[in-house]
């Protein structure tokens, strides 16, 4: 049984080593961000240990004192922790609702598409708000969002539909509602490649005999295509639940205003304004593995609870 097992492992070595030389080119290529992923990811572990000290930079580990838990039984009973942490609960939770059928629809609606130019053309122009900045896009929307001489505002009450301008951005509840659409739209053309990537390698056969039978385009993408990429749709969100505990400095930033703090204040100006502006980095650091031991436990459990109904699972 040895021998046998032996040669096979060698012809597989032997095989990658032929793909490794016919394709160096690729393997190069993703060099640079999996050495970006291990610096920033992987070298930044010994760091954690920060949020079981007293750290003082002028001190470093060594002189720095240990104080165990302490760090988090002070963060727990932080009435301003409680309110960032439901905060970005509530904001991820209902932008993971919204935003994750969103991308699905696009793809579907992309691959629909039987001009190629014009497809091309528009998943170009859907992609492109992705590599776009947050400040960038909020100050573009405050422009168009402007109670009075904004564009949106204007039109609106141009054709009768409003009879004075809505505050989108500066009152609490408008502004939840812009923040969650202008994330989804800022989002949902990159998401969709991973989407367009699966249908295409969907089998033609499978289309072919629904065609047979009969079947037009909605019982095609009902029946056929939503099936098939079941298993892509159930990985993303799994992953996209492993983000519900996280939040973007820079996208609440961007938007935030005194009007709307009590909303905008989430785990990420909490870690900005409690820990890094104040230099206190064990605090910092001891929210960040909060949310990331919490994002991990979510991931495992939705991934337990989507292999007992019969899916895959991401792990």
């Amino acid at each position: 049984m040895s021998q046998p097992r032996s040669l096979d492992n060698r012809r597989r070595v032997k095989l990658f080593g032929v793909y490794l030389r016919n394709n160096w080119q690729l393997y190069l290529l993703i060099l640079i961000p999996i050495v970006f992923v291990i610096i920033f990811k992987y070298a930044a572990y010994p760091g954690l240990r920060m949020a079981f000290m007293d750290y003082k930079p002028a001190k470093g580990y060594d002189r720095s004192a240990w104080v165990g838990i302490e760090t988090f039984e002070k963060i727990f009973k932080d009435k301003d922790f409680h309110r960032a942490l439901k905060n970005s609960l509530a904001f991820n939770f209902l932008d993971l609702l919204v935003g994750f059928p969103v991308p699905i629809i696009l793809a579907l609606m992309l691959n629909e598409l039987r001009f190629p130019r014009y497809k091309k053309l528009t998943q170009t122009v859907l992609y492109l708000p992705h590599f776009l900045s947050w400040p960038i896009i909020a100050s573009v929307a405050l422009t168009l969002f402007k109670p009075e001489t904004g564009l949106i505002n204007v039109l609106m009450v141009n054709m009768g539909w409003i009879e004075q301008g809505i505050p989108y951005l500066s009152e609490p509840g408008h502004w939840a509602v812009t923040y969650l659409l202008i994330g989804v739209w800022q989002n949902m053309g990159w998401g969709s490649i991973i989407y367009l990537v699966a249908i295409t390698g969907i089998d033609a056969e499978l289309y072919e005999a629904a065609t047979i039978d009969g079947a037009g385009r909605l019982r095609k993408i009902w029946n056929v295509t939503l099936p098939c990429i079941r298993g892509t749709m159930v990985t993303l969100l799994i992953m996209n639940l492993g983000r519900v505990m996280g939040s973007n400095y820079e996208r609440l930033s961007a938007f935030g205003n005194v009007s709307v703090k009590e909303y905008q204040y989430q785990l990420a100006i909490y870690i900005y304004e409690k820990g890094l502006a104040g230099s206190n980095f064990s605090r910092a650091t001891a929210v960040g593995l909060f949310q990331s031991l919490t994002g991990l436990l979510l991931v495992l459990g939705s991934d337990w609870v989507s292999k007992r109904l019969g899916e895959d699972g991401l792990l």
